[in-house]
């Protein structure tokens, strides 16, 4: 047997530490009005559904004034809610409300960028080169003939350049601004002063208003080498590779000044640690490997937690995952941070689609990901059909994994109903970014944002009172409407309930250590936790279950006694 140790020590104030998180995408988790969009109306006439799932927080994906570009994370007003979504009233009720169930709310910073249409990039386009205005961005003159040539090659994560040229007073081309992402999103200039003390006061402004926390859009990414290297070619698109995140790169992961962000940002958390309220807390998003750089970004005194992208790109096979369970754990443990365990989020394609797949993701192997399948794009995996029994039987399995393992975790809404990807969006009604800067040729995220069903036999599936969601719903979601799984003790939902609700009894869950338990089936995940808890996962052919066990938790059918392929199993031993 071998032991792998994560911090055991647990009191309130380190509620983030044990904390199963319920990620909601406001556009699509339930809409009051009728109009199509979700809003925080919906969200507080849900909240019973929080509850009873047993989760302990909720992160609210950008719930800003947005011209919406890239669903929200192009902000136009970080003090302020989206019309569309309701208004400052409704999210101090909101708040409010949540704190009433015993949920903590975390919502999302988005500091790399805002929208082209906030107030300050507007007076930046409409001053001249040089000026203060401009300083809070990455404007820069372009090179070559007239300075018609981008500053950099950098290639801009959703397609094109990172740079886009604007016109000067007297309308002739002039400076080149900088977007990592899309070309209505322009970068912050973090070495500006300014803009440090704005983010301080904008984290106060919520955290005055009760959030708890922050998750960090793109947490890597706010410090940006100064001298502006060219990066080596990619050779299909011809644009210097901005997305290889390799030690050193000009865009990514900069010290020491991005670490001297994070630890202003905690200092401002910190400031709120002995209210009655309780710690106020930071989750980074970060995709950086080997996860020994990603644990850098919790150590003492930097951020709180960090979203464990390693277990969501592993491939659904024993070896990979215990590799990354065990580098995990290990690397966090040795700065004395919980892991962060997530499958899903607005971002990647539905879990039940996922590893329905004839490959379900990365292979990671004890030094981390597999060299052949490194930088694998999501799209790769588009190629290959779906088998949905098989996804969900293993999102059914996944979940307990997840849900067992020490440290906290992140819940995807709609991946506690088994909702598959919608892979077959029609093109009219894509909204993502991608798919008009990829020349239509990558779809993009949309399929995992469409709104989710609560209940009725057709759309809108009680997401809303009327009206047509903004993205279209598939007919056969009827029967995995919240309504529809309700009363089914073997559904998905059901399986969800079933497994918080012992979690958030069983002093063995939550942060703390486990114990692999190697055995002959090199097929089987299985780990102790103490006290009296294993945690059975099978990639294999069925096996019987342990003698004497009592079955707390099954993926699968408890009275078989047996646990079948692609199921996982709670047990008490």
């Amino acid at each position: 047997m071998t032991q792998q140790t994560a911090t055991p020590d647990q009191s309130a104030a380190d509620w983030w530490r044990s904390a199963v998180v319920y990620q909601i995408y406001p556009r699509s988790f339930a809409d009051a009005n009728g109009d199509g969009t979700g809003d925080l109306r919906g969200i507080i006439d849900r909240l019973d559904h929080l509850v009873e799932l047993g989760i302990d927080a909720l992160w609210i994906s950008p719930w800003y004034p947005s011209p919406l570009a890239d669903g929200g994370y192009d902000v136009a007003d970080y003090r302020d809610i989206h019309p569309d979504f309701g208004d400052l009233a409704d999210a101090d009720e909101l708040i409010t409300k949540a704190h009433q169930h015993g949920l903590r709310v975390l919502i999302d910073l988005v500091p790399n960028h805002c929208s082209d249409e906030h107030p300050w990039f507007a007076e930046a386009l409409a001053a001249e080169p040089g000026s203060p205005e401009r300083e809070l961005f990455w404007f820069r003159d372009g090179r070559g003939d007239a300075g018609s040539e981008p500053p950099t090659n950098w290639e801009a994560l959703f397609g094109g350049s990172t740079w886009q040229r604007v016109l000067d007073s007297d309308n002739h081309p002039g400076q080149f601004y900088l977007h990592l992402f899309d070309v209505k999103q322009p970068d912050w200039n973090w070495d500006n002063p300014k803009v440090a003390d704005e983010f301080d006061d904008i984290l106060r402004f919520w955290f005055d208003r009760g959030v708890d926390g922050f998750r960090i859009d793109v947490a890597d990414s706010m410090a940006k080498d100064g001298s502006l290297p060219d990066l080596p070619l990619n050779k299909h698109t011809g644009f210097g590779i901005s997305k290889d995140k390799f030690p050193g790169a000009p865009l990514w992961d900069v010290h020491p000044q991005l670490e001297q962000i994070h630890r202003r940002w905690r200092g401002v958390a910190d400031e709120y640690a002995d209210s009655e309220q309780g710690a106020r807390v930071f989750v980074s998003e970060a995709y950086l490997e080997p996860v020994e750089r990603l644990v850098s970004y919790v150590e003492p005194g930097r951020l709180h937690s960090t979203f464990n992208f390693d277990h969501l790109l592993s491939e659904w096979s024993a070896e990979s995952l215990h590799n990354v369970i065990t580098r995990s754990l290990r690397a966090h443990q040795q700065v004395g941070a919980p892991a962060t365990w997530v499958l899903s989020n607005h971002d990647t394609p539905r879990v039940a689609t996922r590893y329905g797949k004839a490959e379900t993701g990365s292979r990671f192997e004890r030094d981390g990901v597999a060299p052949e399948h490194r930088g694998r794009e999501w799209q790769h995996y588009t190629q290959f059909e779906t088998d949905l029994a098989l996804g969900r039987r293993r999102a059914r399995a996944a979940a307990l994994l997840e849900l067992a393992l020490p440290g906290g975790c992140y819940v995807y809404q709609g991946d506690e109903l088994g909702l598959d990807e919608v892979e077959d969006l029609p093109a009219e009604v894509l909204q993502d970014p991608t798919w008009e800067r990829s020349g239509h040729t990558v779809k993009g995220r949309d399929g995992c944002r469409v709104p989710i069903p609560w209940s009725g036999s057709q759309s809108p599936f009680g997401f809303g009172p009327s009206g047509t969601p903004w993205l279209p719903q598939p007919a056969h979601w009827s029967s995995l409407s919240v309504a529809a799984q309700t009363d089914d003790p073997g559904s998905h939902l059901n399986l969800y309930r079933t497994a918080l609700a012992e979690r958030r009894r069983n002093p063995a869950l939550g942060d703390g250590d486990l114990t692999w338990r190697e055995g002959e089936h090199t097929d089987l995940l299985v780990f102790d936790r103490e006290p009296g808890f294993r945690c059975m996962v099978n990639f294999g052919a069925p096996v019987a279950l342990p003698e004497g066990a009592e079955v707390l938790v099954h993926s699968g059918e408890a009275a078989s006694g047996k646990l079948g392929t692609d199921e996982a199993v709670w047990l008490k031993v």
